[in-house]
């Protein structure tokens, strides 16, 4: 029996394809509709419904990470905490109570803040496909996650950041459209080295 977490199991180039897919469909989107994405953007860290519904995603994904044994497929993510295994019986109850709390206390940047604990979510699983991996151009993965990991952190800490980066970048059209060409550049790397170097891993 295969003892290994199912992060570890990810290929790479599902990763890669996943990966490369979202840069390049969120960033033409951005490109093709930049009023659309800006005026979602700038209304989004205040609109709290977002924030539960993505604040309920993220912390339903981590209960999945410390829940109980014997439970079929909402058992097969949890994972081996070490020395904090004790507490996972806590944290099974400590995640839907703090769903309800905080979707009711916080009101500021709810939805930044819940964005930064899906990102938190999401790096594993992206880093744990490119771990050890040949390929010398599965960096591509490890540092976006480690860029979002980096953002993620200060979505939660200081969400004020990521209305001022929105309002930085959509001050002008040139600043919109490189940051639109970058993120699909990046995305189409991605996906070229998955297709190209990547099957096999």
């Amino acid at each position: 029996m295969d003892a290994r977490h199912p992060y570890e199991m990810i290929p790479l180039f599902t990763a890669g394809l996943l990966l490369g897919a979202w840069l390049v469909g969120s960033h033409a989107l951005m490109l093709a509709k930049p009023a659309l994405v800006q005026g979602w953007l700038k209304k989004f860290p205040r609109h709290n419904l977002s924030g539960q519904i993505i604040l309920g995603i993220g912390l339903a994904w981590f209960w999945l990470l410390v829940a109980p044994e014997g439970m079929g497929k909402l058992s097969s993510l949890r994972m081996d905490l070490g020395e904090f295994n004790n507490i996972k019986p806590i944290l099974r109850l400590l995640v839907p109570a703090s769903l309800v709390l905080v979707s009711i206390s916080v009101r500021d940047f709810l939805a930044v803040r819940a964005l930064g604990l899906l990102g938190l979510m999401v790096a594993a699983p992206l880093l744990d496909a490119a771990f050890l991996k040949d390929p010398a151009s599965r960096l591509l993965i490890p540092i976006f996650a480690y860029a979002l990991l980096t953002a993620a952190l200060f979505w939660v800490g200081m969400p004020y950041l990521f209305r001022d980066a929105v309002t930085w970048v959509t001050a002008t059209p040139g600043r919109w459209r490189s940051a639109c060409l970058c993120g699909l550049a990046y995305g189409a790397a991605t996906l070229v080295c998955a297709f190209a170097f990547w099957r096999d891993y």
